[in-house]
């Protein structure tokens, strides 16, 4: 059974990705468009496009061309939309890179994608230069103080001309304008080619169940590297005419500081800050009566969790999906009817198609009954770069984007995510959901965090095992048995560890494999 939007389709313009993010770039001219939430330094919209120009001329004057690709190791930064519409102006590629990475990290990112050129801050350097030396990168550009740096040149140095950028042809269905690399659970990254139309369409198409306009103020804490800060928050909050204010990573009084100071309207996060924002006893010392909807997304979100902070914060909340692959994202809740939906992600967007699948035998499935979630749209990635082998087994013949997530749809049409295909527990052979776990976890009060894998077992096969972050003093086994008096029999967990930090990617996702590995040498050790 095919689902699709109950709003009619949208229009997606036929032109560059640029110009349609600064379609109002004139009309709203002094209006801030960007703040940089550290030290209040703002670039309003007539200054943003100035500088995306005088940016794109830069490049042109390095012999930068259509093609050719860019890439950016930086905090988020108000010049982070320079850079990136910059790029995507003269028709080049912008592969974004993950402010965690490790220099072999960058030196696959870097081998992979082909980079001519690198922008990263001078913190950064210490691994940016020996991975750029390695990979051939042409020239390195530093955003702030780079000097007594040798090899380096100032970010400014790009700006200082005329502004006289070339006038580049796009096809914006088949040229590509954003390559950022998909962790994946397995094996190394994979660069994810995404067309001027693909974002154009996701950052429209997904905000049509929660607009957002020139009256609203937006944060944007969740990395612009990431596909949600890239396109949901970064490009999104311009096109629409929002202000949007950077933070170069997460701190809870600081967070908070910048909601109140700029009275933040829209919080767009992911499930670790939701759940700070729910529990955390400093929030009531700031004012965040300002804020009138969160958006969360990137890893699934407890029903309960998600009420929790909804009424702390007396606002609206709602929870989206979607993939790296997909653009961004591919289903939405809308905010007003969130409320009799919570733990939904909501109905497919215009535009969109999806379904749900069985993981063995491919036969679609009907509502209720669970399986993998399929996606096919203007917004479904071009395919992994370099790697037709994991294109074809990820989007098929017919054009169908294989999520690799398991899921399913209410009557309403409601799409509602349980996990990771290969992240689910195989208990005696029943399926066990390690997010539903984690959600009832969550909804304890002693519980301040909680993961939950599979751990090897000669007769279960796999048991569930959980690692919790505490509050308060409670034992294991108190958890246990708590857990064990709501759960079916089969998903009881039945080890506990209790841990000072849960390890996350940078865009909230449990890192499961970590603590996977953690449990598969324990048990070796213990053989």
């Amino acid at each position: 059974m095919i689902f699709k939007s109950k709003h009619p389709d949208l229009e997606i313009p036929d032109s560059d990705l640029c110009s349609v993010v600064l379609t109002r770039a004139k009309e709203l001219g002094e209006k801030p468009a960007l703040v940089d939430g550290s030290t209040g330094r703002t670039l309003s919209y007539t200054q943003l496009a100035k500088q995306i120009q005088h940016f794109a001329a830069g490049l042109d004057q390095r012999g930068f061309k259509k093609g050719d690709v860019f890439a950016t190791f930086t905090p988020n930064v108000p010049e982070y939309a320079v850079v990136f519409l910059g790029v995507a102006a003269v028709g080049g590629i912008n592969t974004t890179v993950n402010s965690l990475y490790s220099t072999s990290d960058l030196i696959h990112q870097f081998t992979d994608s082909g980079a001519r050129f690198l922008l990263t801050i001078p913190e950064f350097l210490d691994r940016a230069l020996p991975a750029a030396r390695e990979t051939g990168i042409e020239e390195i550009f530093v955003l702030g103080d780079s000097s007594g740096i040798e090899g380096v040149t100032p970010f400014s140095d790009l700006l200082n001309n005329t502004g006289d950028a070339p006038s580049v042809t796009i096809n914006p269905k088949t040229d590509l304008v954003a390559l950022p690399y998909s962790s994946g659970t397995t094996g190394l990254s994979k660069g994810v080619m995404l067309t001027h139309e693909n974002l154009i369409s996701n950052m429209i198409l997904s905000c049509q169940p929660n607009p957002i306009d020139e009256s609203d103020s937006m944060i944007g804490v969740l990395p612009f590297f990431h596909i949600y800060g890239m396109v949901l928050i970064l490009n999104l909050s311009i096109y629409r005419g929002a202000t949007l204010v950077t933070m170069p990573r997460f701190d809870i009084e600081q967070f908070l500081q910048i909601v109140q100071d700029y009275k933040i309207t829209c919080l767009n996060l992911v499930p670790p800050i939701v759940l700070a924002l729910a529990k955390h006893p400093v929030v009531d010392n700031y004012d965040v009566s300002s804020v009138r909807v969160i958006g969360c997304g990137a890893a699934p979100l407890g029903e309960e969790l998600e009420k929790a902070c909804s009424a702390r914060l007396n606002c609206q909340i709602y929870q989206g999906y979607g993939l790296t692959e997909v653009s961004g994202a591919s289903h939405v809740n809308p905010a007003a009817e969130s409320a009799g939906k919570s733990g939904s992600v909501g109905p497919v967007l215009p535009n969109t198609l999806s379904k749900i699948i069985d993981t063995e035998t491919g036969a679609e499935l009907g509502p209720n009954e669970r399986g993998e979630v399929l996606i096919y749209g203007p917004h479904v990635m071009a395919g992994y770069l370099n790697n037709e082998e994991a294109s074809a087994n990820t989007i098929d013949a017919d054009g169908w984007f294989h999520s690799g997530d398991i899921g399913y749809v209410d009557d309403d049409g409601f799409f509602y995510i349980v996990d990771r295909v290969k992240e689910l527990i195989k208990y005696k052979g029943y399926q066990v959901a390690p997010a539903e776990l984690e959600a009832l976890l969550l909804s304890h009060e002693s519980i301040a965090d909680a993961a939950v894998i599979p751990s090897p077992n000669e007769e279960a096969g796999e048991i569930p095992k959980a690692f919790v972050v505490v509050n308060e003093e409670i034992s294991p086994e108190q958890i246990m048995q708590w857990v064990a008096e709501q759960v079916a029999p089969h998903k009881k967990i039945r080890l506990l560890d209790i841990v000072s930090e849960i390890p996350k990617a940078a865009s909230g996702k449990i890192l499961r494999r970590v603590l996977v590995e953690q449990e598969r040498a324990r048990l070796a050790a213990n053989a």
